[in-house]
């Protein structure tokens, strides 16, 4: 009833306003939309919508959701499941930015097996400074760290560890005879993933590392096939399954991008295995997609290499100038309110947006954010102030998922911010840094 709510409400607002905004808004909100390359500068219509103000915007905003008890939310501190918070005996320690593919580990962990915790985020060195606080807790800086009634673990093997003899094992433990083969599997398929992304290689010596990792990637399929899938021990998913999500998610994302390669598509099973993990809100609350992870792994791994075949030169480019909707990260359906979402996280964070970003003409970037916006709630065409290409695709390349938003509304926001730069211009921001991402510290977005 609440969903029916909503979507009369949004459907009900974007009528009063499309008849406001403009004399004829030629789009649908479910319009395919061409692709806009970022070399290819597009005038812009001569039925673009007027600018829709902030006023005007907030009549989409959608209500917070509930952090505390509801679906799974890389913005919660708190997760009680229904419980009393008296009852919390775990503080999870993770990254800021959900970048850490160990912390998404614990995090499905506790999600799955609904244990109440709290949350502490904390900056990654390859964005910003660690906090004094925490190095107070844990001196090496490591993350995940984790606190069960007081006890600090650090390691996320040893976390899951203690958790299982605390809370019970998630169906089978990390020591069981099912589970503790897969994990040794998934360490040779991380081995094979980092020889072939993290080294650079000539045409050959590509070619061998892409073939050891097919070898391994196809054992993992073979071991999703064993007890019949999708998960790797059957229906139901398991310690096992939180071991691979992390990296394999990663895997699939810089190879695509890097290398030119689709592991879903070469390997069904693990499609597949995706497809089923995408039916899970606890999974849907951590995922992210292919542009975060192709831009966050660089200074986390050492280096990406990308092989520079015509494959990989399209894929990157397919990743860093869209079309966003068509790129393979995700199979599921988006939900009816994403533009609502899209509004609601940036005009929440409207204020350090500005800041950040590097044009200093503020209210010519407010006026080129409030058009893309204004094609996300309306779907048509919003001409954005000449001159402001550049500062849309700086947002468009530091959008990140699922830290600011969920990964459909991710897609949208960042081909409105394209479609919007394309009317104006061909210029990029600045170049997305390799050897760290300190344009991503999370000091000043601190609310």
């Amino acid at each position: 009833a609440m969903a029916d709510w909503l979507k009369f409400g949004f459907m009900r607002a974007l009528r009063r306003l499309q008849a406001a905004a403009t004399t004829g808004v030629v789009a649908s909100q479910t319009q395919k939309r061409s692709p806009v390359a970022h070399s290819a500068c597009r005038q812009a219509p001569a039925m673009a919508a007027k600018v829709l103000t902030w006023s005007e915007l907030s009549q989409f905003a959608i209500p917070e959701p509930d952090r505390v008890n509801g679906p799974t939310s890389s913005q919660a501190t708190l997760r009680l499941f229904g419980q009393r918070e008296d009852q919390v005996r775990v503080t999870l320690y993770r990254d800021n930015h959900a970048w850490c593919p160990y912390c998404q580990k614990i995090w499905m962990y506790l999600e799955e097996k609904q244990i109440p915790y709290r949350i502490a985020k904390v900056t990654m060195f390859c964005y910003g400074e660690k906090e004094a606080w925490y190095k107070k807790i844990v001196p090496s800086g490591m993350l995940p760290a984790l606190s069960i009634d007081g006890k600090l673990i650090t390691e996320s093997d040893e976390i899951m560890w203690g958790l299982e003899q605390t809370f019970g094992p998630l169906v089978e433990g990390m020591e069981g005879p099912n589970v503790f083969p897969l994990r040794r599997l998934e360490r040779l398929l991380f081995r094979a993933w980092c020889d072939w992304l993290c080294r650079p290689h000539n045409n050959s010596s590509d070619a061998n590392a892409r073939k050891q990792f097919v070898t391994v990637a196809r054992q993992v399929g073979k071991a999703l096939d064993a007890k019949g899938g999708p998960y790797f021990l059957g229906k139901e998913l398991t310690t096992a399954d939180c071991v691979f999500i992390p990296y394999v998610e990663r895997m699939a994302a810089s190879l695509y991008y890097y290398k030119g390669y689709d592991l879903k598509q070469d390997v069904p099973q693990i499609g597949r295995w995706f497809a089923a993990l995408e039916t899970r809100s606890t999974y849907l609350g951590t995922q992210s997609d292919y542009h975060t992870h192709c831009h966050d792994l660089p200074p986390q791994m050492g280096g990406c290499y990308t092989n520079n075949t015509p494959e990989a030169q399209n894929a990157a480019r397919h990743v860093d100038e869209g079309p966003y909707n068509t790129i393979p990260d995700c199979a599921h359906e988006s939900r009816s309110n994403i533009a609502g979402e899209v509004v609601t996280r940036v005009q929440k964070h409207i204020h350090n947006i500005l800041k950040a970003n590097p044009d200093g003409d503020k209210e010519k970037v407010d006026a080129a954010i409030r058009a893309a916006l204004t094609q996300v709630v309306t779907g048509g065409p919003c001409a954005p102030p000449d001159g402001s290409d550049a500062a849309l695709r700086y947002i468009r390349d530091r959008v990140n998922v699922p830290r600011d938003m969920s990964i459909h509304a991710g897609k949208i926001f960042r081909q409105a911010l394209e479609d919007a730069a394309a009317m104006v211009g061909k210029r990029g921001g600045p170049q997305i840094p390799t050897r760290h991402r300190r344009d991503q510290d999370p000091l000043g977005f601190r609310l």
